[in-house]
């Protein structure tokens, strides 16, 4: 990378981990609900305008697409944890969308059989967590974007890993529901392990796309 393309672009990605450390150091703060609220999309938000500035065609497109909407989950789920899921549920089926569009030529017996745990897993998972219909339906998407994240031909270490992190935070969201209720390694862990999975994706994709595109580079 030329060092005008790290002056023009990586201010995007400077700025989303700032915001997401400022949020996770203030989230106890008594600062103002919308302020926090704003302070908590920011983050994400930051990924969308890094992939779309940075990440070329239709894919590059959905990646900020997918960004953007968990952008909006993270402030509307502050009002409403119905509104935050529905919007993470719509990023999940574009996600899902872009991942069966880039799919891996060839997977080994391993890469399929870890893509059925994550699909299976996931929602069954969530349903001994929460004991909720509502929670183990969008988990079956959740699954699903996991699964195909970890079969596309992007990096399973970097977006596939994404993927992961982003199933464990819900996991974690959901002991909340069900008999654990509150606990203390939930709260200190649901941001870091959320926030790691959408920077792995969002940068996972846009390097593989750009590299696969050589207008691009």
């Amino acid at each position: 990378m030329s060092r005008a393309a790290l002056i023009e672009h990586r201010p995007w990605l400077l700025a989303s981990i700032v915001a997401a450390v400022a949020y996770y150091a203030l989230s106890d703060a008594p600062l103002g609900g919308i302020q926090l609220m704003v302070l908590k999309a920011l983050g994400v938000a930051f990924l969308a305008a890094y992939a779309l500035r940075r990440a070329p065609g239709h894919d590059g497109r959905l990646i900020a697409i997918v960004m953007a909407l968990g952008a909006v989950g993270d402030a509307a789920i502050e009002v409403s944890f119905i509104a935050g899921g529905s919007a993470f549920f719509l990023g999940h089926l574009v996600a899902i969308g872009l991942y069966l569009r880039n799919r891996r030529a060839q997977t080994t017996a391993s890469q399929r059989l870890a893509a059925v745990a994550l699909l299976v897993a996931t929602p069954l998972i969530a349903w001994l967590l929460s004991r909720d219909a509502a929670v183990a339906l969008y988990s079956v998407a959740l699954g699903a974007m996991a699964a195909a994240a970890w079969s596309s031909r992007f990096g399973r270490y970097r977006v596939g890993t994404g993927a992961v992190l982003f199933v464990v935070s819900d996991w974690l969201i959901f002991t909340r529901m069900g008999p654990i209720g509150e606990n203390l390694l939930a709260d200190w862990l649901i941001w870091p392990l959320y926030y790691s999975g959408q920077f792995l994706i969002a940068t996972g994709v846009v390097q593989a796309l750009r590299r696969h595109t050589p207008r691009a580079a």
